[in-house]
């Protein structure tokens, strides 16, 4: 039963969702949403109850100490509440957990339950993947629905994915068969660095909500822990010959791939971010339990990291195969999706 008693009614609420587990290479999607809860002070109004979704051997409850007593935190969903300030204030309602070990069509339900009692008029799920994309370019991300008439007109790719999927594409094929309006946003996570955290990943779905939902969104330090992964990913590639010349590979498919559309929409909506940050414009002022062994790549399958290792002794891991394509190296374009869902 849902009750929402302390919670205010809410101004046009979004709800943003991300799911730690195969879903969620580096970390990228559901760090994205403990970003906003924390820098907008969020306020927990529900949890699902655990028992129902989550087997406790493979998400296994944590005990911690709070002034000398022991206290149990379970692996589950929490829901919470921001409102973001302006001058067009609105309301975001944080889904932030764990993709659950069974009951998804009730934990769908649930989701959609809360939705529906809050007046959502739109479900955004965050995602990560890993692909052939090189850590030194952009991090390419794609936004896309199920959803014919919300793709044209938010300019998202309609999804024709066919193929295993996780929590985020079954809530999203729940939210359309429920009349809500859902878009799911997918970053492409390095897959020979995959280990979390990945904040450079987890910027760019920022960046990508903030024109989405048309938010000024408080990025902190994320920036700069951008540029200090990046020079540090940079590094560990410079000491394996064979890595950097794959990242090299990676680089000169993608710069092929981008040359001949030079991306106009993606540079006009780079300097509009820029001077909605400059002016303070716009309506708005690592790894968990939940990891399943692998995460989503572009084909669907399961797929782990190779490059980093333990500073004492690097092994030595065999050479990725090169992309036979372009496309397969993670070419970022606004007509490409490398997700699962896509």
């Amino acid at each position: 039963m849902i009750e929402l008693e302390g919670v205010p009614e809410l101004i046009d609420p979004v709800m943003v969702a991300a799911f730690e587990g195969w879903n969620d290479a580096g970390d990228a999607a559901s760090t994205a949403v403990a970003h906003l809860d924390r820098e907008w002070k969020g306020e927990v109004f529900a949890a699902l109850d655990a028992e129902d979704y989550y087997d406790f051997q493979v998400n296994r409850p944590t005990v911690w100490l709070d002034g000398g007593v022991r206290k149990i935190t379970w692996p589950t969903t929490r829901l919470s509440v921001v409102r973001v300030g302006g001058e067009k204030p609105r309301d975001l309602v944080l889904v932030r957990g764990i993709e659950p070990s069974m009951r998804w069509r009730s934990f769908c339900n649930e989701i959609l339950g809360f939705a529906h009692e809050l007046g959502v008029e739109l479900v955004v799920i965050l995602g990560a993947l890993l692909g052939d994309t090189p850590h030194t370019r952009p991090v390419p991300v794609s936004g896309v629905t199920s959803d014919p008439d919300l793709a044209q007109r938010m300019d998202l790719e309609e999804t024709k994915y066919e193929g295993p999927t996780g929590i985020v594409g079954i809530l999203q094929e729940a939210c359309t068969h429920a009349g809500v309006p859902a878009v799911s946003l997918w970053a492409a996570v390095p897959h020979y660095v995959s280990q979390p955290p990945n904040p450079k990943a987890t910027l760019a779905l920022l960046n990508r909500l903030e024109d989405l939902i048309d938010v000024r969104i408080p990025l902190g330090e994320l920036p700069e822990d951008a540029r200090a992964w990046q020079v540090g990913v940079d590094q560990l590639a410079a000491e394996d010959t064979e890595v950097a010349e794959y990242v090299q590979t990676l680089e000169e498919a993608r710069d092929t791939a981008e040359l001949p559309e030079a991306s106009g929409d993606a540079i006009a909506r780079e300097f509009e971010r820029y001077l909605r940050r400059r002016d303070g414009s716009g309506p708005g002022g690592p790894g968990g339990p939940g990891g399943s062994g692998g995460h989503a790549t572009a084909d669907g399958s399961d797929s782990t990291a190779y490059l980093r290792d333990s500073p004492a002794g690097r092994a030595k891991h065999p050479k990725p195969p090169k992309p036979e394509t372009e496309a397969d190296a993670g070419a970022d374009t606004d007509d490409e999706d490398p997700s699962p869902e896509n």
